[in-house]
C-alpha cells in the first residue's frame, strides 16, 4: 500500500501549525519524535479522569491508575518479548543506563574492564566514566570503520577475562548504523561479560526481541517511541536484575 503522508500527519496535531507561513515539517525525530493524538489523548485522559498515585491506595482512582501503570507495563514487555517482571519503568534511557552502572559498581574493582565503543551517546558514555573516576574500571573503546560500521575484530581482541560488561548503541543516533546485536552478545557472553545494549534509536526503527538478542540489559526512551518526555525502559534478565542493589531509596 502507498505511504499516505496526509494520514499520517494528521495523527500529529502540531503538524496543522505553520512556521514562517509554511506547514511545519519537523526533522528532529532522532532528538525526540512529536506525539500523535492518540497519546496526547491518554495523557489528557489520565489526567481528567483517574488521576492518582500509582500503588500507594485501594480508592477507586488509585486502583484505577496503578491498573493502567501495570496493563503499559505488560504491553512494554510484550513489545520487546520480555517477562512483565524484567520491565523497570526509569525517568528515561540516561536513567536506565546509569541505574545499570550504579548496581554493577557495587560489584566492579580497579581494573575490571568496560567496553564500549567510538559511536556511543553521551549517555551510554558518561556513566562508565563515573565507575572509571571512582573505582579504577578500564574502558576499552571499538574502533568504528570509515564506513561508520564497528569493527568486530577490533571489539573480539578487546574481550578478555578481566571484560566484566559490554556496552554499546544497537543503532547509532549519529551514524545511523544497527549494529547486529545478536553477534555482539554472544561474543560478548563467550568472554563472560554481560552485555547492555542502548536501543534508543532501534527501537523507533526495527523490531526488538530482547530475548533472541540475549541482552542482558536493553534501554530505551519513551520520547522518542512517540511517548511522553520523562519515561524510560530498562529492560534486564530477571536473574540479573535481581542482582543489582536498590538504586534510589524511597518512601513507601
Amino acid at each position: 500500500m502507498a505511504f499516505d503522508v496526509e494520514k499520517v500527519r494528521a495523527e500529529f496535531p502540531i503538524l496543522g501549525r505553520e512556521v514562517h507561513g509554511k506547514p511545519l515539517i519537523y526533522l528532529d525525530s532522532a532528538a525526540s519524535a512529536q506525539k500523535p493524538r492518540a497519546v496526547i489523548d491518554a495523557m489528557t485522559r489520565a489526567m481528567e479522569h483517574s488521576y492518582a498515585n500509582v500503588h500507594r491506595g485501594l480508592h477507586t482512582l488509585a486502583n484505577e491508575t496503578t491498573d493502567a501503570y501495570e496493563a503499559a507495563r505488560r504491553k512494554v514487555a510484550a513489545f520487546i518479548n520480555a517477562g512483565e517482571h524484567e520491565v523497570v519503568f526509569t525517568k528515561g534511557g540516561t536513567e536506565a543506563v546509569n541505574l545499570v552502572a550504579a548496581g554493577l559498581g557495587a560489584s566492579l574493582k580497579s581494573g575490571d574492564e568496560i567496553v564500549i565503543s567510538e559511536m556511543e551517546h553521551h549517555a551510554n558514555i558518561v556513566p562508565w566514566h563515573f565507575l572509571r573516576e571512582r573505582l579504577g574500571v578500564v574502558l576499552k573503546w571499538v574502533r568504528v570503520t570509515d564506513d561508520g560500521a564497528l569493527d568486530l575484530e577490533h571489539f573480539q581482541s578487546l574481550l578478555g577475562p578481566k571484560t566484566k560488561l559490554v556496552a554499546l548503541s544497537h543503532m547509532s543516533n549519529v551514524l545511523g548504523t544497527i549494529n547486529d546485536a545478536k553477534a555482539l552478545a554472544r561474543m560478548a557472553h563467550e568472554a563472560g561479560a554481560l552485555v547492555l545494549f542502548g536501543g534508543c534509536q532501534a527501537i523507533v526503527h526495527k523490531p526488538v526481541d530482547v530475548k533472541d538478542l540475549d541482552a542482558d540489559f536493553y534501554v530505551f526512551s519513551g520520547h522518542k517511541l512517540y511517548g511522553p518526555t520523562g519515561i524510560g525502559i530498562l529492560y534486564g534478565k530477571a536473574e540479573e536484575l535481581a542482582k543489582l542493589p536498590p538504586y534510589q531509596g524511597a518512601a513507601r
